[in-house]
């Protein structure tokens, strides 16, 4: 279901993003937060977990320009926005759903670091451990983990923040420029529900990441938005 709404929305996804101040700079943060701590040898392999359109792959390779990057999303309609665009040898994009990965198909224990970017609270509750671990077994001794997304649980003012934000703003956008108003009901409703801060980061240590770290940000995104940065240790 929710790929489903993905897609109908990819067309007007970029679109709608790009008026959010802040999107990119938050991203381009994330990227240089990974690319600051992965181990740098000839060429780093990096996986955008939750590719979307790809906007965080080109936040990546702003960061790290010669990186290997494999764009993976449940979505067929992001990934098609995604493809369409100019990209250097050594970036690819596949299918695949968080939490159902077929581990064996993308050679587990390779990866120098994982970018995943608005993409656990998209993950059913009971398979959000399940998807950690797949990180985990991605990455190689000493991979980092960079998490981007929306958490509002506990924190009273960024909840409040966030329904101002979304019924003002982002949903009449949504219906404006896409038409599409389950999608950003759906956003509004998936940030409520999505895990506090302190129980993602504890997933993360369950997982089995060590040097768990997490930054905010700023602007009307001040509470909302965290930047987590996790280890698979050596």
């Amino acid at each position: 279901m929710t790929s489903a709404l993905f897609d109908r929305g990819a067309s007007r996804y970029d679109l709608l993003v790009g008026l959010n101040p802040g999107y990119h700079a938050e991203l381009r943060r994330a990227a240089n937060a990974l690319a600051g701590r992965a181990t740098h040898h000839s060429t780093l392999r990096l996986i955008d977990l939750a590719c979307g359109s790809g906007a965080s792959t080109r936040a990546l390779l702003e960061a790290v320009p010669d990186a290997d990057v494999l764009g993976l999303d449940a979505s067929a309609g992001m990934l098609t926005q995604a493809r369409a665009k100019d990209w250097p040898d050594g970036v690819e994009f596949a299918q695949a759903t968080a939490g159902e990965l077929d581990l064996e198909a993308y050679q587990p224990g390779t990866w120098d670091g994982i970018q995943a970017a608005y993409l656990y609270r998209n993950v059913p509750a009971p398979a959000r451990d399940r998807a950690l671990r797949e990180a985990w077994q991605l990455l190689t001794p000493g991979g980092w983990l960079v998490v981007q997304d929306y958490s509002v649980a506990g924190h009273a003012i960024a909840r409040w923040r966030w329904h101002i934000t979304c019924w003002l703003v982002i949903i009449p956008l949504g219906i404006l420029l896409d038409h599409n108003f389950s999608l950003y009901r759906y956003l509004w409703r998936s940030v409520l529900d999505f895990d506090s801060v302190q129980a993602f980061g504890d997933r993360l240590a369950a997982a089995g990441f060590t040097d768990i770290a997490r930054q905010g940000a700023g602007g009307w995104q001040q509470g909302i938005l965290h930047t987590f940065v996790a280890r698979r240790p050596a």
